[in-house]
């Protein structure tokens, strides 16, 4: 979808997983800002895809949505494919796209559940970690590049009796982000995480609560919930050359919690 013709020139390019919507698509649209060319993964929303995209173009910047299951590896595989075959490197990966699923206790939670979470959240993100990896060391021909994964408040408080499968899928993608900085510092990449709070974005729907931003935002010492513009700021400093002596970090942003 949009802008498939090869790129010959040396515009930074930041490729960012579930990059349709809420954090992704903010990322992506500062990015854009920024002057990165943008390279996007979406599930099913091809008309979010879409205007997330216009909206790049618009702005002078190239831009590139691919459709990826990032609970398959082959998706993952192909997805890469398809962006180095328009853009000739990938500078930085921000790896965004996550799943949560119904509020329960932990005892009323199935193994399929967990399965699906970690799938995506968890496997998914090493798998386009490791893809980045193999693009961007020095060691194998690359250039460097930065990787910034996504995690949540939740990997640090637990989310008790809503979704702990969530929780621990996101301290997966934490220990990921210390131990994958350490092995890939001296190949020119650094990896670091943006440790999100509780954001205005429509994946508590997807956890059977709505509003559940506005009933915890008592609990927030700033008083509100997050926007996703606010988690892309950090998102953009880290994988920017002013965080360049950075790597192993988490960074969170959640109002205080």
């Amino acid at each position: 979808m949009s802008n498939n013709q090869p790129s010959t020139d040396h515009t930074p390019v930041m490729f960012i997983t579930g990059g349709s919507r809420g954090i992704g698509a903010a990322t992506a649209l500062l990015a854009a800002v920024a002057g990165y060319d943008v390279a996007l993964t979406y599930r099913q929303r091809d008309d979010e895809a879409r205007n997330v995209c216009a909206a790049i173009e618009a702005g002078g910047r190239r831009a590139l949505a691919v459709p990826a299951d990032l609970a398959d590896e082959a998706s993952i595989v192909r997805a890469w494919t398809a962006v180095l075959s328009v853009f000739p490197r990938v500078s930085v990966l921000v790896n965004n796209a996550g799943t949560l699923e119904q509020q329960m206790p932990l005892e009323e939670m199935d193994a399929a559940r967990m399965h699906r979470v970690f799938a995506i959240n968890s496997i998914g993100t090493m798998l386009c970690a490791r893809e980045a990896v193999r693009h961007m060391s020095t060691a194998r021909g690359g250039c460097g590049g930065v990787i910034v994964n996504v995690s949540s408040v939740a990997a640090r408080l637990g989310a008790p009796r809503e979704y702990i499968d969530y929780a621990a899928s996101k301290a997966a993608v934490e220990a990921l982000t210390i131990g994958l900085a350490k092995e890939v510092a001296n190949v020119g990449v650094r990896v670091t995480a943006v440790r999100a709070g509780t954001v205005h974005t429509e994946i508590h729907a997807a956890g059977g609560e709505p509003d559940r931003v506005a009933r915890v935002a008592k609990n927030i010492p700033l008083g509100r919930g997050g926007q996703p513009d606010e988690i892309a700021e950090a998102i953009l400093w880290l994988a920017s050359d002013r965080a360049s002596f950075v790597t192993g970090s988490i960074l969170e942003v959640s109002g205080g919690l």
